[in-house]
């Protein structure tokens, strides 16, 4: 705050310019809506149009204090609740022969969808060569943030520090970004409008001065165990959109809070389901779901949450199938290699570790250089590797049907819920 004026930010990604009731849920579930607040405003640096500039106020909007919220959930709600709470614990609990490499993997499902929200976009391919450190295009940098981001959150309590660290992460590589990353927000922020000033924003959240203790009320209710737990994750979530604390990157870790409020709940302890893969087909229909738990109805909200855990849920079993019969399909391919030969032992390290150099077998297996490159030429040969740089040294490699596999999972569960939801 500077002079008893609030400092402006960069203007966000607007959600859904129509702010109608998603979905047709017959009952309500009532949350106190949010107040209208005016605070004045002003420009600190000079831009944009005259009407930019003439703007010496804004109507904020103040989300009510939830840590001690009584939920009165409709009963279809309920029932779609627990029916995604069975799958995903399901899910968790039989896939344990195969829940390293699919926990992986679905981690990384998720933070792919997540960002794919904010308009990031990148093939596998570009993602893979991210996650390995290869420079790539901005929005692969940014999905593989968002998963080390998510990471840092489900590894931790649910408190402040857990929360701006996974920020600090999200948005350390972010040069536009990078001096806010970990930190409260301390300028007033606006969805939608214009760049210069929060004239004509679809949503204007509350002031920076109220960040810290709305914050504070959210991480009471996010560890709170008397609230059914997807529609807890749901609206805690849509109440971390609604105080919108950092300046960017909200969406990804608002997101990645509800995944872990589902690890904390104790209803998958191994994996993530891939939520975001649902909401981003239906992107119109979750930002406009939020608009309504502005407004004093959580329910759509709820519903969304449910519908895509659920759905989430049943692709990421078929998927798991497909991973549990991948060594096999790969020994087929090179012709049953030796057990202990280094083939043998590259087969299995890649369903944990799909994408890899010459270098990383050497280190990770204490073979030689001449045998991991004696194998990747043997599983190269069989289609089973493909290289993912054009280097001609220190080329970069990946398991071709795992990540295929991890493209394919988004689009299924995508179908689905623009056919179920």
């Amino acid at each position: 705050m500077k002079d008893g004026l609030f400092e402006p930010s960069r203007r966000l990604r607007a959600g859904s310019p129509d702010p109608s009731d998603p979905g047709e849920l017959t009952g309500r579930l009532d949350i106190p809506p949010h107040l209208a607040h005016k605070v004045a405003w002003h420009q600190v640096t000079r831009g944009g149009s005259i009407e930019d500039r003439k703007v010496r106020s804004v109507v904020t909007s103040i989300p009510p204090d939830i840590d001690a919220l009584s939920l009165a959930i409709p009963g279809e709600l309920t029932s779609e609740c627990d029916d995604a709470v069975r799958a995903i614990a399901a899910l968790d609990a039989t896939r344990g022969e195969h829940l390293r490499p699919l926990a992986t993997l679905l981690l990384r499902a998720e933070s792919v969808a997540s960002s794919k929200i904010e308009h990031e976009e990148a093939t596998v391919e570009d993602y893979a060569r991210a996650l390995h450190g290869i420079k790539s295009n901005a929005s692969a940098t940014s999905m593989v943030a968002a998963g080390g981001a998510m990471d840092r959150l489900l590894g931790g309590p649910i408190d402040a520090e857990g929360i701006t660290s996974a920020h600090a992460q999200l948005m350390a590589e972010d040069l536009h970004e990078a001096r806010y990353a970990g930190r409260w927000r301390e300028v007033q922020n606006w969805i939608g409008g214009s760049d210069f000033s929060p004239r004509g924003a679809l949503y204007v959240p509350p002031p920076a001065e109220l960040v810290e203790e709305k914050m504070a009320d959210l991480i009471r209710f996010s560890n709170r165990t008397d609230v059914p737990v997807i529609a807890q994750a749901a609206v805690a979530h849509a109440q971390f959109e609604s105080i919108h604390p950092f300046t960017d990157g909200n969406g990804r870790i608002g997101r990645a809070l509800a995944a872990t409020i589902i690890r904390y709940r104790g209803v998958a302890r191994n994996i993530v389901v891939p939520i975001a893969s649902a909401l981003v087909a239906q992107r119109d229909r979750y930002f406009d779901s939020l608009n309504a738990y502005r407004r004093g109805d959580g329910a759509s909200i709820v519903d969304a949450f449910a519908r895509s855990a659920l759905i989430a849920a049943e692709e990421a079993n078929t998927t798991a199938d497909r991973l549990a019969v991948m060594p096999e399909q790969w020994h087929d391919q090179v012709g049953h290699p030796r057990r202990s030969s280094a083939t043998a032992l590259v087969i299995a390290s890649l369903a944990t570790e799909p994408i890899f150099t010459a270098g990383d077998l050497e280190r990770r297996l204490g073979i030689s250089t001449t045998s991991a490159y004696r194998a990747i030429e043997r599983l190269s040969a069989a289609e089973v590797v493909r290289p993912l740089t054009n280097r001609k040294r220190d080329q970069v490699w990946g398991a071709g049907s795992l990540l295929a596999e991890l493209d394919d999972l988004g689009v299924r569960i995508a179908m689905r819920a623009r056919t179920d939801w």
